[in-house]
């Protein structure tokens, strides 16, 4: 999932680093209003768990690795725009000290992963889980289902990054400069792995929600809005 430096065009991680700058503002202005104290701690913790969860790569079908992200359950319990602050920490040290995803892609590379995956995990679990219980089998079948297909969709994105680059950029004395897969190769490619490799973020979203079920269900009850108070008789 990590796209390495050379993969992608200037065209292409440059435009990626401007859609991201908005995105990491708003996402800090929205931790600073919206987390609660409680949950503070948890930020850190989640940016720890992605990091070291992301260097533990598996191998693929095809011969290729990959790894869970951990975005979909950070996404579901801090919410999506938490799991974009969080992520991108563990992205960036990734990238500048252990060499895991590009420099030059920082902002593509958290674009699939820090924006897409928990937004897309988050709004499939509320839609599927909508009306039931904190501690039901629903909220944790859905919170498992988000996690599987938000990694295939964050894949997707990645997929069609990689194959647009022989469009953007066009062989050179029958060289292509960046990557030489087209979509028709990328895409299947990305997805058919990623239908396997999603099973591991299903499961370690589904025993993460399902421990929290269990031990602290307050943590995933997400924000409550404040009542407004009430006017005293006679003031208008």
């Amino acid at each position: 999932m990590h796209i390495p430096d050379g993969f992608l065009g200037p065209e292409t991680y440059i435009f990626f680093f401007i859609v991201m700058i908005p995105i990491w503002l708003y996402a800090s202005y929205r931790l600073n209003k919206e987390l609660r104290s409680r949950q503070v701690p948890l930020l850190a913790l989640s940016a720890a768990f992605t990091f070291v969860l992301m260097m533990i790569n598996i191998p693929a079908p095809g011969g290729g690795t990959g790894h869970a992200v951990g975005a979909a359950i950070i996404g579901i319990v801090l919410g999506p725009w938490a799991a974009v602050v969080s992520i991108t920490v563990a992205l960036v040290i990734q990238a500048l000290l252990f060499g895991d995803g590009g420099i030059t892609a920082i902002g593509a590379n958290c674009f699939n992963m820090a924006f897409v995956m928990p937004f897309s995990a988050y709004i499939i679990y509320r839609l599927i889980s909508a009306g039931s219980k904190i501690t039901s089998g629903r909220r944790l079948a859905a919170a498992a289902i988000a996690g599987y297909f938000a990694l295939i969709i964050a894949a997707m994105t990645t997929a069609i990054m990689f194959g647009i680059q022989p469009i953007l950029h066009p062989a050179i004395d029958g060289q292509l400069q960046y990557m030489p897969y087209g979509l028709n190769v990328t895409i299947p490619v990305m997805l058919f792995e990623h239908l396997f490799l999603s099973l591991l973020e299903a499961l370690v979203t589904g025993l993460i929600f399902a421990y929290l079920q269990k031990t602290d269900p307050k943590l995933l009850e997400g924000r409550k809005k404040k009542k407004a108070r009430k006017a005293p008789a006679g003031v208008e």
